[in-house]
C-alpha cells in the first residue's frame, strides 16, 4: 500500500487524514471494535456488539470517494480505479443504501487492483448493510457478487467454503449451495467445519434463507461465551483475527 502525504501534527490531533488517493485532507473520527460478545453468524457476520457498529468499519474521502479502512493508505492501482466511470457511478447510485455504497466502493478499488478475497468480503458486507435495510434482493445479488469473486480468487481453504455455503443459501440459490456442501463434506474436513456444513445442508433442504449463527451448529463448553469459544474453530484465527485484517490492527 502506497502511503500518502504526510499530514501535520495538528491536523492529525484534530482526527484530519490526508486521503492515500487524491491528497485532500478529511476529518476521520479513529475507530477500535470492541470485543465480540455474542456468537457471529454462520457467514461470520460479527455479533454484538461489534454487529451495530458497521457504519464506523470504513472511512470515505467526502472529495473523490475513495473507502477503505485507512483512506491514508491506498494501492498505486488505486487512484485509477477511482477516477474511472464505474466507481463514480457506483458511488452515485441512490438506489443503493449509502454505508452498502461505501462497502461497494472499497470493493471495487479491491477488485480493480486483484485483491479478489478481499473484495468479495467487503461486497458480502454490503449484503448485511441489505439485510439491516430490509433489501432481500440486493442482499441476495450481492451475496452473489461476493461468492463469484472468492471463486475468481485463489483456491478456497475449507473454512472460506463454508462462507460460500452461506452465501449461496442467504441467496436462495439452493442447488450451488447444497452441490458445494456436499463436495466439501466429502473431503472429510476439521470436526468443527463438518458440523456447520451439516447444519448448512439441513437449513438448504428446507430452503431455510434465514440468519443463523455458529452457536445453532457449536454448542459452546460449560461457562464460556459462543464467540470466545469459536475465535480459533472457525476461521483459522476467527473473529478477533478477522477483526484486526479488516481494520488494519
Amino acid at each position: 500500500m502506497a502511503e500518502t502525504p504526510s499530514t501535520s501534527p495538528r491536523s492529525a490531533a484534530a482526527g484530519h487524514v490526508a486521503c492515500g488517493v487524491c491528497g485532500r485532507e478529511s476529518r476521520q473520527p479513529a475507530f477500535r471494535p470492541p470485543p465480540p460478545e455474542q456468537a457471529p453468524d454462520l457467514d461470520l457476520r460479527p455479533g454484538e456488539p461489534v454487529r451495530s457498529t458497521m457504519s464506523r468499519w470504513l472511512q470515505q474521502c467526502p472529495h473523490c470517494g475513495y473507502a477503505a479502512p485507512s483512506i491514508a493508505k491506498a494501492h498505486p492501482a488505486a487512484a485509477a480505479a477511482v477516477s474511472a466511470a464505474p466507481f463514480r457511478a457506483l458511488i452515485a447510485d441512490a438506489s443503493h443504501p449509502p454505508l452498502a455504497r461505501r462497502f461497494l466502493a472499497w470493493g471495487h478499488v479491491l477488485e480493480e487492483t486483484g485483491a479478489l478475497h478481499a473484495a468479495a468480503e467487503a461486497t458480502l458486507q454490503a449484503a448485511w448493510v441489505a439485510d439491516d435495510a430490509g433489501k432481500p434482493e440486493l442482499a441476495r445479488a450481492w451475496r452473489q457478487e461476493a461468492v463469484a469473486l472468492w471463486r475468481s480468487g485463489p483456491p478456497l481453504d475449507a473454512e472460506q467454503t463454508v462462507r460460500v455455503v452461506d452465501a449461496l443459501r442467504r441467496a436462495e440459490a439452493w442447488e450451488d449451495a447444497e452441490a458445494t456442501a456436499a463436495e466439501l463434506a466429502r473431503l472429510s474436513p476439521p470436526e468443527a467445519v463438518s458440523q456447520v456444513i451439516a447444519l448448512e445442508r439441513r437449513l438448504v433442504a428446507a430452503q431455510d434463507a434465514g440468519r443463523h449463527t455458529v452457536a445453532s451448529a457449536l454448542p459452546p463448553p460449560a461457562r464460556r461465551p459462543h464467540a470466545t469459544h469459536q475465535r480459533r474453530d472457525i476461521t483459522g484465527g476467527g473473529i478477533v483475527a478477522w477483526l484486526r485484517r479488516l481494520f488494519g490492527r
